[in-house]
């Protein structure tokens, strides 16, 4: 099992762009984030044009978006490239940008939430990217932004995690891929599409009906997408609603419904997706999962 092709470190001094894929931002909301960057890993921030701007909810139309992101993998000067925050638009652009001097130049894309559409991509095309907290969110958990930096600079990265009555227990090694469940279900079928055989899937959400969960879910099961992986990695999923007339589930209770057929070890409140905690993890680089009694550690493989 070999990682994808991982983008260079940064070094001190190295350019990162801060752009806005997807929905619109308020430059204050990341200045934080940028003083933080900036302090503590002495690297050089610029912003692009679209941090700040709007176009109804996204921070500029498509094709602006596009030519944006473009400019930016297209510069060798840039050494990774953060989303500002998620929202929604990402997977509008995709489709728009040519990737072919990003692969002779692979940088980092770092971001979570709507960015899973983005993260799929780099992986389709053979290189890793990081879903991580964004400029927006930030400062929201010193933990979880910390955690950004052993993939940026180089270092191991590993997690513990305290046992859930849920977790299925036993022992995968494989790349870990996934994101935003919503999403995931969403690029089924489309060029961002991956194989999911073999690897360690990590899926989250927000703000869903528990109906949409489930239908989520069965869209990945009937696409064939859980049957063989190595292992599941359940993250948040808070802030759901139900309809007038209850499910009857909650989320990991329909997840669990959903894999209960496979052997795989199964964790569920991992520290990764739209709560306080939101740890950095690497799309497309190997990993081993171990899920027992006592608790959960995934060890990131150095690529």
């Amino acid at each position: 099992m070999k990682s994808l092709i991982v983008p260079p470190v940064l070094g001190k001094g190295d350019k990162v762009a801060i752009l806005a894929l997807a929905s619109k931002i308020d430059p204050a909301d990341i200045q934080q984030a940028i003083e933080f960057m900036r302090e503590n890993w002495q690297v050089d921030i610029i912003t692009g044009d679209l941090v700040g701007a709007a176009y109804f909810d996204f921070a500029g139309n498509d094709n602006i978006r596009a030519a944006d992101f473009q400019q930016a993998l297209n510069d060798s000067s840039v050494k990774a490239i953060f989303s500002a925050r998620g929202g929604y638009g990402s997977s509008r652009i995709i489709d728009k940008i040519d990737f072919s001097l990003f692969k002779q130049n692979p940088k980092w894309i770092v971001g979570f939430s709507d960015i899973t559409a983005v993260h799929s991509h780099i992986q389709s095309l053979g290189f890793q990217s990081l879903h991580a907290p964004m400029p927006k969110t930030f400062m929201k958990d010193n933990a979880s932004l910390k955690s950004i930096e052993p993939f940026l600079f180089g270092k191991e990265a590993m997690y513990e995690v305290a046992a859930h009555q849920m977790n299925r227990t036993g022992e995968a090694e494989g790349l870990v891929t996934g994101g935003n469940l919503c999403l995931l279900a969403h690029l089924i079928g489309s060029a961002s599409d991956i194989n999911y055989d073999n690897k360690i899937l990590f899926i989250e959400d927000v703000g869903e009906y528990l109906y949409n969960i489930d239908r989520m879910m069965v869209q990945l099961k009937r696409a064939g997408k859980l049957k063989k992986l190595a292992g599941l990695i359940v993250g948040s999923f808070n802030d759901l609603k139900e309809n007038n007339e209850p499910f009857g589930k909650d989320a990991y209770e329909i997840i669990a419904e959903h894999v209960a057929e496979y052997n795989y070890p199964v964790c569920y409140g991992f520290p990764v997706g739209h709560d306080i905690a939101n740890r950095a993890l690497a799309c497309g680089r190997a990993a081993q999962l171990e899920v027992n009694e006592i608790g959960v550690r995934l060890l990131f493989l150095n690529s």
